[in-house]
């Protein structure tokens, strides 16, 4: 299986690279690891040491860490040999100034493998600079965090179909594997950087997700003032069995909820955390940022996730908001605590259950489509049947549930371009909006946060809306701009310019 490589060079020693090294070596190859960072590889042997990092101590030898790029190259045999570099980097700039650094030590055969979050456009630049010369650049998504790179994550590669085919063994290998079929949660997902915009929209849903989540537990702790145990308990049981049946994002949430400090007095650590999401703020992310753009630019409407990136946006800049807090007042930001008795509570909480779960369904629905679009637009031909079946394991959206009514029914409707199209997701949301539509209502009474839930009601009703009030909108545009309108008379219509003008007032 490992004639083509025995060796792997990891460029990045942060908490993706240092775990993704760590995986490597249990799988039977010998690693060499390289950051510009000192202080980063000064850190590799105390990580390494730690118990938390399960690293049998006779593979430590297998790894060996590296500060200069000579000797780095050398110990993977060379400028003559052919290599595997991973690079686990941050997007941007960052790799193509490796990749200067390192030119002089490339060639025939090698092959990269970019696990950052990259923006596909650059990945695509660095396949057309590094084919002609015989390297292969490799776009690679790598989903679910630092604790599955180290016990597989979740691979979306694509690019160079032979180079993809010598190290599909390996990246099968590493992957994380589907606990129902066993199969690894890996595919050849197409050419150029489709890899890369596939991981892109799955952080895009992870977005929606997050936010749902987000709204549910200040709907739970705020409003109706359970406790953080408690609403542990609750979305463990979420978690168990139905809709949300093995949803990462709710797992980790009974998780967070009952996670108490280990010293001192009783309490959450939960309590002692800052309202506020600063990555997408600071440039430390791009992939929420380009799934909103994206989404805009290829015509794709995603409310949902769109609404989680600006919920995000305003609560990063903390200060500033408590500057409008005090200009505006506290109550039109203040959640409201309600007094109901246990059976309304109780019959909230399943009602809010249905609601998350309808609400992923939107963000699901809406980041297929746009990997849909894109993938028509670019040619790509990528599967979302693939994308479901490697998103069951390993990465933050895994939702088993939802993977189990998706994957079959795109398994048979392939080239599909609109999941809401499809029967069975349209028996769901029949089923389960009219919860989604309760619980908003009642949000909107408790003044709570619900930036998702409300967006993704307002994505179904206009989505499904046979007759919009658009029709007043088309005309106000024809009204100042001639924008031209079609008649209804006419039929469906199409995406183009309306066939008509009325010449409503004369300049």
């Amino acid at each position: 299986m490992f004639d083509t490589f025995s060796k792997i060079g990891v460029i990045g020693a942060g908490s993706m690279g240092s775990n993704m090294a760590m995986l490597f070596v249990e799988n039977g190859f010998e690693v060499s690891i390289f950051d510009v960072k000192p202080a980063n590889i000064d850190n590799l042997q105390s990580l390494f040491d730690s118990p938390e990092s399960g690293l049998a101590k006779e593979l430590h030898a297998r790894v060996r860490s590296f500060k200069e790029y000579a000797p780095f190259i050398q110990s993977l045999g060379g400028k003559d040999t052919p290599k595997l570099l991973v690079f686990s980097i941050p997007h941007g700039g960052a790799a193509d100034k490796v990749i200067a650094d390192i030119r002089g030590w490339l060639g025939e055969g090698d092959i990269i493998l970019d696990g950052g979050n990259e923006w596909y456009e650059n990945a695509e630049r660095r396949q057309r600079e590094l084919q002609p010369h015989g390297i292969a650049y490799l776009s690679m998504g790598v989903s679910g965090g630092y604790q599955s790179a180290r016990r597989g994550p979740s691979i979306s590669p694509s690019g160079d179909r032979r180079a993809l085919d010598k190290v599909m063994p390996l990246l099968e290998r590493f992957a994380a594997k589907d606990a129902k079929t066993g199969q690894p949660c890996v595919a050849n997902l197409g050419p150029a950087g489709c890899g890369h915009y596939v991981k892109m929209v799955h952080n895009g849903i992870e977005q929606g997700i997050l936010g749902i989540v987000n709204e549910a537990w200040e709907l739970l702790y705020k409003c109706l003032h359970y406790s953080l145990d408690d609403i542990s308990g609750i979305f463990a049981k979420w978690n168990e069995d139905g809709e949300l049946r093995r949803n990462f994002l709710v797992e980790i949430g009974a998780e967070i909820c009952g996670r108490h400090h280990p010293n001192g007095p009783p309490s959450h650590v939960v309590n002692e955390v800052q309202d506020k999401v600063v990555q997408d703020a600071d440039d430390s992310e791009g992939t929420g940022i380009w799934s909103v753009m994206e989404a805009a630019k290829r015509h794709v409407s995603a409310p949902t996730i769109a609404s989680a990136h600006f919920f995000r946006i305003a609560s990063s800049d903390r200060a500033q908001r408590l500057q409008v807090v005090e200009n505006l007042g506290e109550d039109i930001g203040a959640a409201r605590k309600q007094h109901l008795d246990e059976a309304a509570r109780t019959g909230f909480v399943e009602n809010l259950r249905l609601a998350v779960y309808c609400a992923c369904l939107a963000s699901f629905a809406q980041g297929l489509n746009l990997i849909a679009r894109a993938s028509n637009d670019e040619g790509w031909g990528v599967d979302l049947a693939s994308c479901l079946r490697i998103w069951r394991e390993g990465c933050i959206i895994r939702s088993e549930y939802i993977a189990d009514l998706l994957q079959p029914v795109l398994e048979q409707e392939r080239g599909v371009t609109n999941i809401l199209t499809l029967k069975p997701v349209g028996e769901e949301i029949r089923r389960t909006l009219p919860h989604l539509r309760k619980v908003v209502g009642l949000a909107y009474e408790w003044n709570a946060h619900i930036p998702t839930l409300s967006a993704s009601v307002e994505y179904f009703k206009y989505c499904a809306g046979k007759h919009l009030p658009s029709q007043f909108m088309e005309a106000e545009l024809d009204y100042f701009g001639a924008h031209n309108y079609d008649l209804k008379s006419e039929g469906a219509g199409e995406v183009k310019k309306g066939k008509h003008h009325f010449e409503w007032k004369p300049a």
